[in-house]
């Protein structure tokens, strides 16, 4: 076994080890999307990137009980903000990623329909839907990675729905139309979401290893969004017994300012942000685990009408967290010269080049590579880069809060050929350099195993699963 010098990580493991601590409160559950699964809306949907909202609301509740303004960098469909929301917080958040963003303005539309209108829809599509109908308007465009993905009577069916929703006036019910459809591409596809791709059941017309995958039933378009529609009428307009979601309008309690979500990067959007602006963040980034969402959400990019080019536009704009990711720093660097903070980029840049923890991670992956140690050659420069990204990310964090404010982030260490990657303590060390005090590393009773692409070199040594809270003096 190659070994590697880890003493820099150490040193830094020995300065912030007092601030880490296990929180019974917390659990798989609560820090993913695990508990969202019955809760409206979220139900409708299956997207398993970021937290929970009983998450956010655990954490408003202890650090920030008093309403005010909330940022989430990273917002995927919206949970930091509809959770702060319901407590009567103004809510702001920035999403790359389509997916979310449809997702999120869905979400107001559900907020806002007509039940009547949207159960007179229903009715009126339920009757003269024809599944099978032929010479249909085609309104799916495959790019590469998806073509194929659905059975031909499920896209046929498919693109006749679309069809059908061009003709719905109302705005709010056929945005939730077409949601609906958005929510079951992968249980009427060949296709599972499973982590860093798209995996393919056999019964597709594609060529297979040794091990055929077999996902279950593939449901067929008319049972599925049938389905689909009656669970989001039966949510809207009843609710549920057990009470697992907020109701809607006043008199079942909706609470809070719409929130507001911006689409595009937020390396590129919270430099343009004035200073002092939020009370508290809490967020989720992509984690450094080469996981490409471009690639897990294709079917919902195309259904979105994204093409190949924009694909690969979108997943080089994302953080740098797959090995696809080329280098952005020159775009950063411009990013801040056109803000007029050139010295900030500056600022930001030496303190990750002189920060010991994380040039000792960036040597001892080269070394490895070298030696042939990683799985991808590339994974240097995505942790890289992952790392130099959020150096910037987390300085703008800790320049628009207030005074007092709360910076709440969830995320995983990583490990890579064996070696630990202690994301928890270096992006906790990027935030004590910037001014923030290290309150808690959070961490869950129970950690997250290797991948499996690592287990046998390494067995299932656990690592830190966290969430950190950071305050802004």
């Amino acid at each position: 076994m190659y070994e590697i010098n880890d003493t820099k990580r150490e040193i830094l493991f020995e300065k912030l080890k007092n601030q880490i601590e296990i929180n019974p409160s917390l659990n798989r559950t609560l820090v993913s999307f695990q508990a969202n699964k019955k809760e409206y809306f979220y139900r409708w949907f299956k997207y398993k990137e970021g937290f929970s909202k009983k998450l956010v609301q655990f954490f408003l509740s202890q650090y920030h009980p008093a309403p005010g303004h909330i940022l989430d960098p990273f917002a995927g469909v919206g949970s930091t903000l509809f959770a702060a929301k319901e407590l009567g917080w103004k809510a702001t958040g920035i999403e790359l990623l389509p997916v979310g963003v449809f997702a999120f303005e869905s979400r107001i539309a559900s907020e806002s329909v007509n039940i009547e209108c949207l159960k007179e829809e229903i009715n009126k599509f339920l009757l003269t839907f024809k599944a099978g109908e032929n010479n249909i308007p085609k309104r799916i465009n495959h790019i590469t990675i998806t073509k194929g993905a659905f059975p031909d009577d499920s896209e046929n069916n498919l693109n006749y729905f679309l069809n059908y929703c061009t003709g719905i006036k109302d705005l709010n019910v056929r945005k939730l139309f077409e949601f609906s459809a958005f929510s079951v591409l992968e249980e009427i596809s060949y296709t599972r979401k499973d982590g860093q791709y798209l995996r393919w059941d056999y019964r597709a017309n594609k060529s297979w290893g040794k091990v055929k995958f077999d996902k279950g039933k593939i449901y067929p378009f008319s049972e599925a969004i049938t389905k689909k529609l009656a669970d989001m009428y039966q949510d809207l307009k009843f609710g549920n017994d057990d009470d697992l979601f907020s109701q809607l309008d006043e008199e079942k309690g909706f609470t809070g300012i719409m929130p507001k979500l911006l689409q595009g990067s937020s390396l590129e959007l919270m430099p343009k942000f004035e200073n002092d602006i939020f009370d508290f963040i809490m967020t989720s980034p992509p984690y450094c685990n080469r996981y490409d969402y471009t690639r897990t959400y294709a079917l919902e990019l195309v259904y979105l009408g994204y093409n190949d080019e924009h694909v690969k536009k979108l997943r080089q704009e994302m953080l740098s967290c797959t090995v696809e990711n080329k280098e952005k720093l020159n775009i950063l660097k411009d990013i801040y010269k056109q803000s007029g903070k050139t010295e900030s980029f500056d600022q930001i840049f030496s303190m990750y080049n002189t920060n010991d923890a994380m040039l000792e991670v960036n040597n001892t992956l080269v070394a490895l590579n070298k030696k042939n140690l990683l799985n991808n050659s590339n994974v240097p420069r995505m942790v890289k880069n992952y790392f130099l990204e959020m150096a910037f990310i987390i300085y703008e964090m800790y320049r628009v809060l207030k005074p007092g404010g709360y910076s709440v982030m969830v995320n995983d260490n990583v490990r890579y050929g064996g070696q630990e990657i202690p994301v928890d303590l270096i992006l906790s060390d990027f935030a004590v350099n910037f001014g923030f005090e290290l309150e808690k590393i959070w961490t869950l009773p129970t950690g997250k195993g290797n991948s499996s692409q690592q287990m046998g070199d390494h067995g299932r040594s656990e690592l830190r699963k966290c969430v950190y809270v950071w305050r802004k003096n």
